[in-house]
């Protein structure tokens, strides 16, 4: 061969070496970029995967006792885990899977206001019934406290009506045959006992007809018995007692002298004897009288 043909083939070698040098060039840069993309889409799914997780997270510290708020945070939780699982098995791009991962992080910021909302209503109502129930508390104690002088105030009321007596004075009397009336202080010739005392005026007690019971006690602690017999009343203070003689009487609020006899039973013994007056169930008086 000739110079000419030399030089021929070493253009067309040096054309074909340089040929084959740019496209090497070309595809390590291709290279280069594919594998730089590569790492930054690892890098987003690495991101986005975290991103998942920590929206998972946020879940679980997100409390409410709607049960139709927790069924759809359950929902949300289940495509949160699906959306980790496509992440990781890189089976979508990586810019559709940020697209869902944004509206799930927009429905769960929605939840987060929701529930915030719904918390600082639930303490603002439980302020609200903590100062209503202090409210009714106050009120019951002021109900209590007026029921409490409303009591009182009939109680006084009801003190107020029962009858008071004054210049208390019993006598033992003896019959003549002439059937006069003689004091005695023997116990052997009593017949009668006399009980006179005052009523005294009371403006607020119930005008009308007034039973008056007297109770004597003998000295052996037994009660006079009743002319018919055994007779009993019920006392506020003593319950059910056997009572000696009874009498009724016409009171019109006005001061009323009153004088009640009992017809002795047989022969009184000696000693001293007790007379308990009483009206509507209430003790009005006590009489004192010694019989020799």
């Amino acid at each position: 061969m000739n110079n000419k043909v030399y030089i021929g083939v070493i253009a067309v070698l040096l054309l074909a070496c340089a040929y084959l040098g740019y496209n090497l060039s070309k595809t390590g840069e291709e290279v280069v970029q594919k594998t730089e993309e590569n790492e930054g889409l690892e890098m987003e799914r690495q991101q986005l995967e975290l991103d998942l997780q920590k929206m998972s997270f946020s879940y679980d510290t997100l409390k409410t006792e709607n049960s139709y708020m927790m069924a759809e945070m359950a929902a949300q939780r289940t495509e949160i885990e699906d959306l980790l699982k496509k992440v990781k098995d890189k089976n979508w791009s990586v810019s559709k899977l940020k697209k869902e991962a944004g509206t799930l992080r927009s429905i769960m910021k929605g939840y987060i206001v929701t529930i915030d909302s719904l918390n600082q209503l639930n303490q603002n109502l439980m302020a609200e019934n903590t100062e209503l129930t202090q409210r009714v508390n106050t009120v019951e104690g002021e109900n209590t406290d007026l029921l409490q002088r409303q009591e009182n105030m009939e109680g006084l009321i009801a003190t107020g009506k029962v009858l008071q007596t004054t210049s208390l004075a019993a006598t033992a009397i003896r019959l003549t045959s002439g059937g006069n009336q003689r004091e005695t202080s023997r116990a052997g010739k009593t017949e009668m006992i006399k009980a006179c005392f005052t009523l005294m005026e009371n403006p607020i007690a119930k005008p009308g007809e007034k039973n008056l019971y007297m109770r004597i006690v003998a000295p052996n602690g037994t009660i006079l018995p009743n002319k018919d017999g055994v007779a009993s009343i019920e006392l506020k203070e003593e319950g059910v007692q056997n009572y000696s003689v009874s009498r009724t009487i016409d009171y019109n609020n006005q001061r009323m002298d009153v004088c009640v006899f009992y017809t002795v039973q047989g022969e009184l013994e000696k000693g001293d004897y007790k007379m308990f007056i009483y009206e509507d169930g209430s003790k009005v008086g006590t009489i004192d009288l010694g019989l020799k």
